[in-house]
């Protein structure tokens, strides 16, 4: 049975935290090209493919050089004017237009820009697991990260949320009412050059497995 045949599935948003300004790439880490799209353009299609519901994403640095190569994306773009505050403002941006232009969501998943391996089965693995009242998070490195999913129960404390205290703050407070799936290539993410030379690289699987020795 497809996933898009169940109705909690059909309303749950896909929030893509794209506002960083990328300070220690030195350059937009959503432009970077991997696999013939920018990892913001590769993102956005991953989530697009879910048909889960609505796709929001949370522009703030560098908006006006990321945003014209979204233009053919049937996705909602918003501008985090507060982006420089950290992580949370983009989080609060993107459940607050989440909860006005889309309430019949009643779920959220968060994502970032920068995980090039999340796919869809990582995803529609985070969402089958929802529910309203739950906390579904990917699990690598022996930690949770995103993407996670969010009921909507936790959207009040999403939008509590200040500074540089992501949603990791909520995994850690509700630890035993996780649920933790298995994502182990979550821990690839771009910040810095040679993260992004290493992505390149044919021999990034064989280092990864080189470092957990």
């Amino acid at each position: 049975m497809p996933l898009t045949s169940n109705p909690l599935i059909e309303m749950t948003g896909i929030i893509i935290l794209a506002a960083g300004s990328s300070s220690r790439l030195g350059k937009p880490k959503q432009n970077l090209i991997f696999s013939g799209q920018t990892l913001l353009q590769r993102t956005i299609h991953t989530a697009l493919r879910i048909n889960c519901g609505p796709v929001i994403v949370v522009l703030g640095g560098n908006a006006n050089l990321i945003k014209p190569a979204l233009g053919n994306f049937e996705v909602d773009i918003i501008f985090n004017a507060d982006w420089q505050e950290g992580i949370s403002s983009s989080i609060r941006t993107g459940i607050q237009h989440l909860e006005k232009k889309h309430p019949q969501a009643n779920s959220a998943v968060l994502m970032l820009c920068d995980q090039p391996y999340v796919d869809e089965n990582i995803l529609q693995k985070l969402i089958a697991a929802g529910k309203q009242e739950t906390i579904v998070a990917s699990g690598y490195n022996e930690t949770t990260g995103p993407p996670a999913f969010f009921g909507r129960y936790y959207f009040p404390e999403l939008l509590a949320l200040k500074g540089n205290e992501g949603a990791k703050h909520l995994m850690l407070k509700h630890k035993p009412d996780v649920t933790t799936i298995p994502f182990e290539l979550g821990c690839v993410d771009i910040d810095t050059v040679e993260d992004f030379q290493r992505l390149t690289s044919k021999n990034l699987c064989e280092e990864m497995k080189q470092s957990r020795r």
